[in-house]
């Protein structure tokens, strides 16, 4: 740790290590004359390594220069050319997805598709309980005795080796369309299309599944028109999919999956959210209606308003909600399930707070790791994976969280920027520590069982100690890395305005955090069922700012920022409040490192 804690803060109310961004000074006053930013969003820019000629793609994304010919990926010409006959040749198909909202999405881009060259495919989703994470062999059995003569995976199937090579000893194809790490087998099917086989050149091995998914559905598409499906000038055919429609999908499953926001991922959710606030899907708009969204969709909205809804019906609801709900055309069918995932996502909240107040409770009484890995009889495998996510927040650290039931655990963990927790996983299978498990860098799923959770802790331990700790042994402090310092009365806002332009924000493209150096805490209150404060803040020359921190009233950051009077150095991002018409700047607050006894200073 070389850098020099910003503001002296070596422990905030979250136990972590303020530090700035490292950004080069001299290209951040170059990228502020050059294209006319204000300094504090040129640095920004000189801080994700954004150089003076790569500026204006970054600022304004398009398909158009950074979409690859889908053929690059390995299998993608036998997988178009396989799904292309099927389509022409009236064969009888279905799409097996996943049950999160990258599945979902993948799911719902191949239905609509396929729906538009005049396919009715089944849709099959796993319970996740029941069936757990890919293929399987009953559901498989089931779609071919249901007239499926090829099978399209989704979002899964790179590792089904058993249920996949037994579909095709019993005469039906697959085509396997997936982006989580490969092994260096693959399965015996038509095609594998994942951008992180190991025999596949680098360069789109970041995207989500439903990016994949695009780019198979570009390369079907390109196949198709070259077959003469569509209508040309002579007349006959078919009106051509209009492929750009389907991009709030993308936009929405990219978000969701936590893939980096960096390159071709960047561009589809730029157009992709675009196309969202169009309200063209039904199901979206159904769901943003229910979710009383009323102004524009972005990242935020998607990742934390709308993605939710859609994995309650994975997590504690039916797996194929999400999937039938982004693939309808059917209001009324919209309507019906849009309110139903809204209340499968009241019924996870209130699993999930009861989830988390044990899990948090098992970490606090056992020693600190590089690697959480904690277990607990009973807990509901549907927010496993919500809990990990929120462990790792709160304690800065690779997260796994195992629900046990009659012995055998079904986990999820998620992981931090520097720890490939997928590759973590698929080494431990391959120990022969899991009954199954595998993932991407920052997310990961495994069943194992559960007197083989202490052993699996330990393994996860040595395997991710050394990427994550400065010296061997030393223990892992979580970092808040700022973007740059702001006065009270900086923050305003045509700055978020600005600021709006460098987004959309996500994982690789991390939403500006700012320091606010001594301010002081007025009119703070506990609102929402959540346990949110809402206060504003006041700054050394008396600049107001209205502010708030979600989820954290019981917790330090929360308890700071009720005592009266308080006097803090805040960190947080900047985001447009429109509200009635008017637009207004507001803090959502991150962390603060508390100055008692500095009141009166």
């Amino acid at each position: 740790m070389t850098a020099p804690a910003l503001f002296g803060v070596e422990r905030s109310a979250k136990g972590a290590r303020w530090i700035g961004r490292a950004a080069d000074d001299r290209l951040a006053l170059a990228l502020s004359q050059r294209h006319a930013l204000p300094e504090i969003v040129a640095r920004v820019l000189a801080a994700r390594g954004i150089g003076l000629d790569d500026a204006p793609a970054f600022l304004n994304p398009t398909l158009r220069a950074l979409l690859p010919d889908p053929s690059v990926l390995r299998d993608m010409d036998r997988a178009a050319e396989r799904i292309a006959r099927a389509v022409t040749g009236g064969e009888g198909i279905a799409v097996f997805g996943d049950y999160d909202v990258d599945g979902a999405t993948s799911t719902a881009l191949m239905t609509r598709y396929l729906r538009a060259v005049g396919v009715e495919p089944q849709i099959h989703i796993p319970d996740r309980i029941a069936e757990g994470y890919g293929p399987n062999a009953q559901a498989l059995e089931k779609l071919r005795s249901g007239g499926a003569g090829l099978v399209i995976t989704v979002d899964c199937g790179t590792t089904a080796f058993d249920a996949l090579e037994g579909a095709a000893a019993s005469g039906l194809d697959v085509v396997v369309i997936d982006h989580h790490t490969a092994e260096p087998r693959l399965p015996k099917v038509s095609a594998v299309v994942n951008p992180n086989r190991l025999d596949q050149d680098p360069g789109l091995g970041q995207l989500a599944a439903c990016g994949v998914t695009f780019l198979t559905l570009v390369a079907l598409n390109r196949t198709l028109r070259q077959a003469g499906v569509f209508a040309s000038s002579s007349g006959g055919g078919r009106a051509e999919p209009d492929l750009m429609a389907l991009l709030d999908l993308v936009a929405l499953g990219t978000i969701c999956d936590v893939v980096p926001l960096t390159g071709l991922n960047r561009a589809l959710v730029g157009q992709g959210l675009k196309v969202m606030a169009q309200r063209r899907n039904t199901g979206l708009a159904a769901l943003a209606d229910v979710a009383r969204v009323t102004e524009t969709v972005d990242a935020y909205h998607a990742g934390y308003i709308l993605g939710p809804r859609i994995n309650a019906g994975g997590r504690i609801g039916r797996a194929d909600l999400g999937a039938r709900l982004l693939a309808t055309e059917d209001k009324a069918e919209a309507a019906r399930i849009a309110a139903l995932l809204d209340e499968h996502n009241v019924d996870r909240k209130t699993v999930e707070a009861e989830v988390m107040a044990a899990a948090i409770a098992q970490v606090e009484a056992s020693d600190s790791g590089p690697v959480i890995v904690i277990a607990g009889e009973g807990w509901h495998p549907g927010v496993v994976g919500i809990v990990a996510g929120r462990l790792r927040e709160r304690y800065g650290r690779p997260s796994c969280v195992v629900g046990v039931e009659g012995g055998i655990g079904k986990a999820s963990g998620r992981s931090v920027p520097g720890v490939d927790l997928g590759a973590a996983v698929i080494a431990a299978r391959q120990a022969g520590l899991l009954l199954s498990g595998g993932g991407h860098r920052m997310a990961a799923g495994f069943t194992v069982r559960q007197e083989r959770v202490a052993e699996l802790r330990a393994y996860l331990t040595e395997h991710i100690d050394g990427q994550v700790a400065a010296q061997p042994g030393e223990p892992m402090v979580p970092l808040v890395e700022l973007d740059g310092t702001l006065v009270v009365e900086a923050a305003t806002v045509e700055l978020a305005e600005t600021l709006c332009r460098l987004g959309p924000y996500g994982a690789g493209n991390p939403e500006p955090r700012f320091a606010l150096p001594r301010v002081r805490v007025v009119a703070a209150s506990v609102v929402g069922g959540g346990g949110h404060v809402a206060c504003t803040l006041v700054g050394p020359d008396g600049g107001r700012l209205r502010a708030i921190a979600f989820r954290c009233a019981d917790q330090p950051v929360g308890q700071a920022l009720l005592r009266r009077d308080a006097l803090l150095h805040v960190a947080g991002t900047l985001r447009l409040d429109r509200w009635n018409g008017n637009v207004r700047v507001q803090l959502f607050i991150e962390d603060v490192a508390p100055l008692w006894g500095a009141e009166s200073a």
